[in-house]
């Protein structure tokens, strides 16, 4: 099994869209789905980002540049996320084709790398190994 990020990226025609819907039948809508993933026994987390409270960080310029954010562009949003623990990138795909439907929506699907692709005689990987290990994560 692999973990993968399913990452959805609204456009301004998913906004209004939404806009559009009740937002309680926006929420058993996307509940179904997360449903569906839990009964699958593939959803590790799932959540959607506040569009209003953010900032952005830039390390262009020493020190760091602080911005409220998130980016000016609907194109560049990242609404929220899903990771899934599936037995491939297909698999993974499928299941971003059976997400509830939003117009002009997009999803990115990322594998998520695991600590064990890492050189394991490194002290930090070392040190975070324990930590997962401490808290269960691992």
């Amino acid at each position: 099994m692999a973990k993968y990020m399913l990452i959805m990226r609204p456009s301004d025609e998913t906004f209004a869209a939404m806009m559009q819907r009740p937002f309680e039948e926006m929420l058993e809508t996307v509940g179904r789905f997360n449903d569906e993933l839990i009964r699958a026994g593939v959803l590790l987390a799932a959540e959607g980002l506040d569009p209003e409270v953010s900032v952005v960080v830039d390390y262009s310029s020493e020190p760091p540049l602080v911005t409220d954010g998130p980016y000016g562009e609907t194109k560049e949003l990242f609404g929220g996320y899903y990771v899934l623990d599936v037995a491939s990138l297909e698999e993974a795909v499928e299941w971003a084709k059976r997400m509830p439907p939003f117009p002009g929506a997009k999803t990115e699907i990322r594998r998520v790398t695991e600590i064990d692709e890492f050189p394991q005689d490194n002290e930090w990987v070392v040190k975070e190994r324990a930590w997962r290990e401490q808290t269960g994560q691992l």
